[in-house]
This record gives C-alpha cells, sequence and structure tokens, in this order.
C-alpha cells in the first residue's frame, strides 16, 4: 500500500524565491490547459490529448516571450501540473458518470496566487535526492533544510512541496510499503476487540467503559481566533498590514488543527495496537454538519479519525467493522435486548422497563455497537465475525437529528 510522509522544510530566501516561481509556473500551466479544454467545449471540438498539450503549453510557449520565463523551473513540475489537469478532468467525468466513489465533484477550476495552499510535485525523472547531509536537493531550487521527525523506510517514488496559508513548507513523500513485512511485525495479534461510540460530550466511549473527553480545540481557541480575525478586518485592503494578519489569522487556525490532527492520531494508533477488531457507526458527519450541533461536529472532526482508523487497520492487519447509522445502539438495552424507544440527547443515564437495569448511555451504546457487528476473536488470534444482517430501516438515525443518537 502506499503511504505518505510529511515533513518541515525550512527554505532560505532565495530558495523561498525559487518555490515562489515553481508554484507560478505550475499554476500557469494548470490555467492553460484547463482554458484549453474549455476552447474545445466552446467550440463543440474534441479535448486536446495530453500530448498535445504538452507541446503547445510547455515546449512551444517556452519559446515565446510571453512565456519564456517557464524555463527558469524545472520541466517535471510542468509536466506534473499538466497531470494534474488530466485528472481533475478524470474525476470529474468518472463522478458524472458515477463510476467514481464519493461526493460529486464539479469541474476543474482556474488556479489563483492568492491560494491559501501552493504545490509542485517532483517525480524520479526530476532527480532530487536526499543528501548526506540530510537535505532535500531539488532542482533548480537547491538544498533545502528539512526536519526529519522519522525515518523513511524505503526510497519515496515522489515528492511534492508544499506551502500552506500560514506560510509554512512541507515536503511530502510517496512511500510504497509492504505491508505484511514491516507493518504487520510492528504490531503482533492480540485477543481484544472494542465497540466505540462517538460523541460530543465524550468524544469516544468504548464499550469497556473507558471515555475519552473531547479536547474541544476549536471551542478552547475561539477567543484568540476572534482576536486575530477581528485585526484582520480593521486592515486596509490590499496593504502589507493585511497580509500580515492574514498570516496570523491563518497561523491560529493551523495550530488548531494540527492540534486536533495529533488527538486523532494518537487516540487512534493507541486504539489499532491495543484491540485486533474495532467496531464504529457509520455516522453520516455530512448530515450531522447541517444541524445546529455543527461547530461542535466540525470540532470534533469524527470523519478524519475514522479515516485514520480505516487505513491504519488495513495497515496493520487489523479488522474495522462500521455499524449501520440506523442500528438502534442508544434504545436498546445492552442486558436483556429489550428496545427502551428513542430518548432526547440530554438523558445521559437511563433504566430498562424490562430487567431494571441502570445505564450510562454511552457506555450502553458502545456495547451495542460491538455486539451489533458481530465481534469475536477465535483461540488462534484471528478476528472472526457472522454474516451482517440488514438494519431497520424503522429505527432512527442520523437523519432524525436532533433527538436520533447519532450525535450522543
Amino acid at each position: 500500500m502506499q503511504l505518505r510522509y510529511s515533513f518541515r522544510v525550512y527554505p532560505n530566501f532565495a530558495q523561498q524565491a525559487a518555490l515562489a516561481r515553481a508554484f507560478g509556473c505550475a499554476r500557469v500551466v494548470f490555467n492553460d490547459a484547463v482554458r484549453a479544454r474549455e476552447d474545445a467545449r466552446a467550440a463543440r471540438q474534441p479535448f486536446p490529448k495530453i500530448g498535445e498539450l504538452s507541446r503547445k503549453l510547455i515546449t512551444e510557449a517556452k519559446q515565446t516571450v510571453e512565456r519564456a520565463w517557464l524555463g527558469e523551473v524545472s520541466a517535471v513540475v510542468l509536466q506534473q501540473s499538466l497531470r494534474d489537469a488530466e485528472n481533475a478532468y478524470r474525476n470529474f467525468f468518472g463522478s458524472l458518470k458515477g463510476t467514481r466513489k464519493g461526493p460529486k465533484l464539479g469541474a476543474p477550476r482556474f488556479k489563483s496566487r492568492k491560494d491559501g495552499r501552493q504545490s509542485i510535485r517532483f517525480t524520479v525523472n526530476a532527480r532530487w535526492s536526499i543528501t548526506d547531509s540530510g537535505r532535500l536537493s531539488l532542482p533548480k531550487i537547491g538544498a533545502v533544510k528539512v526536519k526529519w521527525s522519522r525515518k523513511l523506510p524505503v526510497t519515496p517514488s515522489s515528492v511534492t512541496v508544499i506551502k500552506d496559508a500560514a506560510g509554512r513548507y512541507f515536503a511530502s513523500f510517496v512511500i510504497d510499503t509492504d505491508r505484511a513485512a514491516a507493518d504487520q511485525a510492528r504490531m503482533p495479534d492480540t485477543d481484544h476487540t472494542i465497540g466505540i461510540d462517538l460523541g460530543l460530550t465524550h468524544f469516544a466511549v468504548l464499550s469497556d467503559g473507558t471515555k475519552i473527553d473531547s479536547p474541544r480545540f476549536l471551542r478552547r481557541a475561539e477567543k484568540k481566533l476572534k482576536k486575530a480575525q477581528r485585526g484582520l478586518s480593521r486592515k486596509q485592503k490590499g496593504s502589507k498590514n493585511r497580509a500580515k494578519a492574514r498570516v496570523k489569522v491563518a497561523r491560529a487556525h493551523a495550530k488548531v488543527a494540527d492540534a486536533r490532527r495529533e488527538f486523532h492520531h494518537q487516540l487512534s494508533t493507541k486504539l489499532i495496537s491495543e484491540n485486533q477488531g474495532i467496531a464504529v457507526e457509520d455516522l453520516s458527519v455530512a448530515g450531522l454538519a447541517r444541524t445546529r450541533l455543527a461547530k461542535s461536529v466540525h470540532d470534533a472532526g469524527w470523519a478524519s479519525f475514522l479515516s485514520m482508523l480505516e487505513y491504519k487497520a488495513e495497515r496493520y492487519g487489523r479488522v474495522l467493522v462500521k455499524v449501520g447509522r440506523f442500528e438502534p445502539t442508544s434504545q436498546t438495552c445492552s442486558t436483556c435486548g429489550i428496545k427502551d424507544g428513542p430518548k432526547p440527547l440530554n438523558v445521559r443515564e437511563w433504566t430498562c422497563t424490562a430487567c431494571g437495569t441502570v445505564h450510562d448511555r454511552d457506555t450502553n451504546a458502545a456495547i451495542n455497537v460491538k455486539r451489533a457487528a458481530g465481534l469475536a476473536v477465535s483461540a488462534c488470534g484471528a478476528p472472526v465475525r457472522p454474516e451482517p444482517h440488514l438494519a431497520q430501516r424503522e429505527e432512527t438515525g442520523s437523519h432524525g437529528l436532533p433527538t436520533g443518537n447519532r450525535a450522543a
């Protein structure tokens, strides 16, 4: 499987200027490719092939006065920008035809130099390298200082240099790993399984009764964010002070996002390392983000956390089971199995009318999530589970907010 390793890089002033030129040239080639495609569509002509675009927009354009500066950057960067435009159109048409999974995508749009994220990609053909002193040598840019937080397991196949809205630079490497030989050896099999109930009162409640508090990174940083945003709004448009204030706002938001991402990584790695099987609810995060709980849902970052669990489970040989969102996990007694009906979100503890068991709402839901997934472990430690069954459509789901059980 392919993994991505990102490291912070610190280019000097000359290298920052060279990177700015590379970002600009890649952006111009991408926009020229989109414009050529749109002109062909307006004229009802076939879309030009990537070979034709490469000849016209790169090779021949370098010979003109208007585009002579394209020769100041690596040709691989320009070719990769063309491939990005090609992939953008391929994904767009695949989304229209329904052959591409995921949300619907729109047609490619022109890039702007004011975009918060700028990037260029170098493949093996670009002859980039990592020097003996640990610097990243990039063609026509130089040897850039890198903050190595960990070792690369194998030689990367490509590197992408990124500048974010906060003005930080990153080098992102694509790694092809042998999961069976390398990754699974780091995490031996275990006989533990767990069910997880995600919520807002607590970020996650486990079926063994463990409750993990929600850090609420955005809520805690609101005062600082408001102050920075207020300072930005008072600056004159187009001034240097406004540009400085914009970077200050971006850095404040980046700090919140980084803290949330680090929390997700630590928790997901801990759960994956300690459990052979993990059961979670298949939440409709997009639906929950359209309710009065939207700010808290975005602050929790459930979608990012679930995606981390998913790829780490695949990487380390674990089993991740997603329980249908219509499963009545908060309505069913985990002791006797009787469905006790829907309950509003303010009810955090309830007593079963059939067996009299007093339940903590979240712990009971986590136990039911694990039971609905059918997780079990055989004597040899291999995870097994019964065939999945269809959830009842009449059960309360995430579309029934705010009285449903999805945001509990």
